[in-house]
């Protein structure tokens, strides 16, 4: 309980000591960001007059984390790097009557790094400090997918898949309005929130694999395809990180 306590009472000390900021040309900012913190689980039933439905899952999770480092070139803006991890992932499955009858997973892994340019506005001896941030970052991406599904025909049969990618690339363009909160004379919470462009590209090896009932797990037929895909998207990120301000060499 005493240690409890404690912790809640140096949490609310720290974000009451609210601190100002003076930066000059040649500080430096340290510090991460963490947005689009997706995790969640969704189900749905189909129905059809006069025919049986089926019921779905879907679960899915996601996270971004950008470690950056910049250097202040005037006293309201600064110009860094970024490493940029995002791994995500989605599983579906389809039952009937409480048997699986359909099921499709599939993760996404993204590494790279990138730059940003940021400005303050306003005047940086606040301790709020609204800003305006342009990114762009571009890296190698990994993906699985994996699934199977059963049909019913004369005789019944299982189709299942397994593909991995390879030389896989991406790139992200961001735009982002936001706003740091110091929280001590060299700490700040950033709260922002932005837009996200984003260009993935992969090239999938799959095996596909056919099973005839009864099923025995000896695949009646067996192919191979290693289709590319690309793809772009728009999004909305919003997001929390922290800064670290380090004072420059007098």
């Amino acid at each position: 309980m005493r240690y409890t306590t404690g912790v809640f009472s140096g949490i609310l000390l720290l974000t009451c000591l609210a601190g100002s900021a003076q930066f000059k040309k040649g500080d430096k900012m340290v510090g991460t960001s963490v947005g689009s913190i997706i995790f969640n689980s969704g189900g749905s039933d189909v129905t059809f007059p006069q025919v049986r439905g089926y019921s779905s899952k879907t679960t899915n999770y996601g996270l971004r984390i950008e470690p950056s480092f910049g250097w202040f070139i005037s006293e309201k803006m600064a110009i860094g790097g970024t490493l940029n991890i995002n791994p995500s992932g989605q599983k579906v499955r389809y039952e009937d009557l409480g048997t699986t009858f359909q099921e499709d997973k599939s993760t996404n892994f993204n590494i790279g790094v990138g730059g940003f340019v940021r400005n303050y506005f306003g005047s940086n001896t606040s301790s709020f400090m609204p800003f305006g941030q342009f990114g762009f970052n571009a890296g190698i991406n990994s993906a699985t997918a994996e699934g199977f599904k059963y049909y019913d025909a004369s005789p019944d049969y299982k189709i299942s898949y397994d593909g991995k990618s390879s030389g896989g690339f991406f790139a992200n363009a961001t735009l982002q309005l936001g706003l740091t909160k110091m929280v001590g004379e060299y700490t700040g919470l950033d709260i922002y929130l932005g837009y996200n462009y984003s260009y993935n590209k992969n090239t999938f090896k799959t095996t596909t694999l056919r099973d005839d009932a009864p099923y025995d797990g000896t695949p009646e037929t067996r192919s191979e395809n290693e289709p590319t895909t690309k793809f772009t998207n728009h999004g909305l990120i919003v997001g929390v990180g922290f800064q670290v301000f380090l004072k420059g060499k007098k």
